[in-house]
């Protein structure tokens, strides 16, 4: 099979629901490699549609370039080809991020997500430098990952597109902007058959309305399930299931956001049994009051 050919075949399997799996630690701080593979069985049998890790949920900035590599290597074995694995490779430091895409490469991923560099609010050309380079150094399928509220930098709708034509195993965005109007022109210009996941839970929905290929949501953490159910009804023309299943979401989607990603998530993670409830500094686990929220909120939907 030609490159063409390897990437527009992920192109078709890189569809729905993308969870993207937390890091759980242990009491002491360590990672909980055990626990990873258990959250991964869990996910997979509760019909997620493929499995990431190491992005904004799994704590990446925490984890030292050791850590990340192993946590990439144990999903990856875990996942075991039974849905696509999208590791998320990015970070700030240009050569980190051009080693651990290298990594997953060799590891046999079906796609590495980048993220847009955060903090240093690199100018447009800078994007393109960066990205150019990571793409032409693999051969492997890459997803963006443009969130500028937590990166200060937005890349723009002609960068992405610049992108695309230099490096055609650019095969598309998970797109944490909540400007539609920039997600819409994101398809307009860069084609419509460029790969556009939500990041944005509240945009799941509206984003497979415009051709978008699905979400990487960070609910899909504590149900992953419906999440995935919302996404298989739209996919087989049941659209006004869809569309219930994204209303009956919200109220979970914006406790599990009430506090920074993914602090929220892992209490309600913890309340269930699934993992131990520990978030590395400096990041911090939600106060008593919005743990009760949280509390009642599952119990709303039947998880607790």
């Amino acid at each position: 099979m030609s490159m063409t050919d390897h990437f527009a075949e992920t192109k078709k399997r890189l569809r729905g629901s993308i969870a993207p799996v937390v890091t759980p630690f242990k009491e002491d701080g360590s990672v909980d490699y055990a626990t990873l593979e258990a959250l991964i069985d869990w996910q997979i049998s509760s019909g997620s549609d493929g499995i990431s890790v190491t992005g904004t949920s799994g704590e990446p900035s925490s984890l030292s370039l050791q850590e990340r590599k192993e946590v990439m290597r144990v999903a990856k074995e875990a996942v075991g080809g039974r849905v696509p694995f999208v590791p998320a490779t990015g970070s700030v430091n240009h050569e980190e991020a051009l080693e651990l895409t290298r990594y997953a490469e060799s590891l046999g991923v079906d796609a590495a997500m980048v993220i847009v560099p955060y903090y240093v609010r690199p100018s447009q050309e800078g994007l393109y430098r960066h990205y150019e380079r990571i793409a032409k150094s693999v051969d492997i399928p890459l997803i963006i990952y443009n969130i500028p509220g937590r990166t200060a930098v937005n890349m723009e709708v002609d960068t992405m597109a610049r992108l695309v034509e230099a490096a055609p195993n650019i095969i598309g965005v998970k797109e944490s902007n909540k400007d539609f109007e920039h997600v819409n022109r994101v398809l307009g210009k860069v084609g419509r058959d460029f790969l556009l996941f939500s990041g944005i839970e509240l945009l799941c929905y509206p984003m497979l309305t415009i051709g978008g290929a699905g979400s990487i949501s960070a609910t899909a953490n504590v149900h992953p399930k419906m999440v995935a159910e919302m996404h298989h009804a739209w996919f087989n023309g049941d659209h006004a299931r869809a569309l219930e299943l994204h209303y009956t979401l919200m109220d979970l989607n914006d406790i599990l956001f009430a506090e920074t990603n993914p602090g929220p998530v892992k209490a309600a993670l913890g309340m269930m049994g699934k993992i131990t409830a520990y978030v590395r500094p400096p990041l911090a686990l939600p106060g008593p009051a919005l743990t009760e929220k949280i509390k009642q909120t599952l119990v709303q939907y039947n998880l607790l």
